[in-house]
């Protein structure tokens, strides 16, 4: 097993861990409406750049326990995560209350789709990923011609930071440590047209940026 994959599989099991810590000091009823409030805000803060979206194929990619998936009614949708097994054993997971949403068990390493889905949404996952390279590469192809591909991720804001957080693991829940450019210039290989990047937060140390790209 190679350094990357050990540091992989050691963020994917704090992962999990965070989400039964964070999650079990909140009420399931208040948490999952708060969570939705969030993704529908969020997609209206995206409606200028793209419609909300109303019976198209969706990818929900690193989708967690509690994702965009959510508010996505009225759509075809796809829901992927690695930890989703595990999170069943959370109260806060509840696949029953989402009889149209297909849930698949798998990385976004595993994907292996081709010009399937009309949009895809990958959202605060991209930095948790073990080959990001091949992630890119599946995100891109499972993607339709035309449709977009809406990422968020903290990104650094200063690269001797940076450089440090990758040297000596200072966030050891996500192994990539990048700038928002060095996640665009991803896109941009793969042919991808950035057609907005939003500043969504900032803070001390990350960037929160939410990205819309469009497939050629």
């Amino acid at each position: 097993m190679t350094t990357a994959s050990r540091k992989w599989k050691l963020a994917q099991a704090l992962e999990y861990k965070w989400w039964q810590n964070y999650l079990q000091k909140k009420d399931v009823s208040k948490y999952l409406d708060w969570k939705r409030n969030y993704w529908n805000n969020l997609l209206l803060s995206l409606s200028e750049y793209i419609e909300f979206p109303v019976g198209k194929n969706i990818l929900d990619a690193g989708c967690g326990p509690a994702g965009i998936f959510m508010v996505l009614s009225g759509n075809t949708v796809d829901a992927l995560d690695p930890l989703l097994d595990r999170y069943k054993s959370l109260e806060h997971f509840i696949p029953e209350k989402y009889p149209r949403i297909n849930f698949i068990n798998a990385s976004i390493e595993a994907l292996d789709h081709e010009e399937k889905y009309d949009l895809i949404f990958c959202m605060n996952a991209i930095n948790h990923v073990n080959d990001i390279e091949l992630c890119y590469d599946n995100l891109v192809k499972a993607l339709k011609s035309g449709g977009y591909l809406i990422i968020s991720t903290d990104a650094h804001r200063h690269e001797f930071l940076k450089k440090i957080f990758q040297l000596i693991p200072g966030d050891v829940l996500h192994p990539v440590q990048l700038n928002i450019m060095e996640y665009n210039t991803f896109l941009s290989k793969r042919n991808m047209e950035t057609i907005h990047d939003i500043l969504y937060k900032r803070e001390m140390i990350f960037d929160y940026h939410i990205t819309i790209a469009k497939k050629r």
